[in-house]
């Protein structure tokens, strides 16, 4: 358990002293009575002040509503549930025997809170300085990609609401390859728009930071394919129109 838990440290870039706290914080309720919900909490105070804090360096001529809408995208259940998943977090969580059964350590609620836990924990144990550390070093990827005009959107969420509105398939993402030692590693991850012939491959020392740069890649190839970006719209006015109106239309 040890040895495992040091991996979670190295990837989170921070050593407990007190490691009874990560435990705790990987603990779900489901699994006993000392769990993870107070320190849940208090995580979720401090990652919010810590992506605002970040986000206001960051964006300095940002106003006020698109910094609000930027932190709200960053702080949401999906984006924490990825985090958590590129940390491997379901290997460490501690579940009840129902939990485990019910697939609980692959549910986004249950992961999204045991990394806010954790951002809890290390507040706890080593103050704001080192919570605030721990916060940027796995938000950087997301920070570097985040776009105010897109009301603060990375590229991984764009391409997936863009596919969604053009009633196609979600991205795949598959690791081709990863070259260098445990401690500096580079990966290489391709993304793959199949019902678009769109196949594209990136780079990044993190596999987070290659599937965001893969998916920034995507976009651009979506940008390019003539008539898609209007397709939804046209489909949505035609629905809004009597039947009557709709179907002369329809052979114009």
């Amino acid at each position: 358990m040890a040895v495992r838990l040091s991996r979670l440290e190295s990837a989170l870039g921070y050593v407990f002293k007190q490691r009874s706290l990560l435990i705790q914080a990987l603990t779900h309720r489901s699994h006993g009575a000392t769990h993870n919900e107070r320190l849940e909490f208090l995580g979720d105070a401090v990652l919010n002040f810590v992506v605002a804090s970040l986000l206001f360096d960051r964006f300095p001529r940002t106003d006020e509503g698109d910094l609000s809408r930027m932190r709200a995208s960053l702080v949401r259940q999906a984006t924490l549930a990825d985090i958590a998943t590129s940390l491997s977090l379901s290997d460490y969580l501690k579940l009840g025997e129902g939990e485990m059964k019910s697939g609980g350590f692959r549910r986004p609620s249950i992961l999204s809170d045991a990394l806010e836990a954790i951002f809890g924990a290390v507040y706890i144990d080593g103050g704001f300085d080192a919570a605030r550390g721990v916060i940027a070093t796995q938000y950087e990827t997301l920070l570097m990609n985040v776009d105010p005009l897109s009301q603060g959107k990375d590229a991984k969420t764009l391409l997936q609401e863009q596919l969604q509105a053009l009633r196609l398939e979600l991205p795949v993402y598959t690791v081709v390859a990863t070259h260098g030692a445990a401690h500096n590693q580079l990966f290489e991850v391709a993304c793959e728009v199949a019902q678009l012939d769109i196949r594209v491959q990136a780079a990044g020392s993190s596999r987070r930071a290659a599937e965001q740069a893969a998916a920034k890649q995507a976009l651009q190839r979506l940008d390019t394919i003539e008539g898609l970006q209007n397709g939804p719209r046209r489909r949505k006015r035609r629905a809004q129109l009597s039947l009557p109106v709709a179907l002369s239309q329809e052979h114009k």
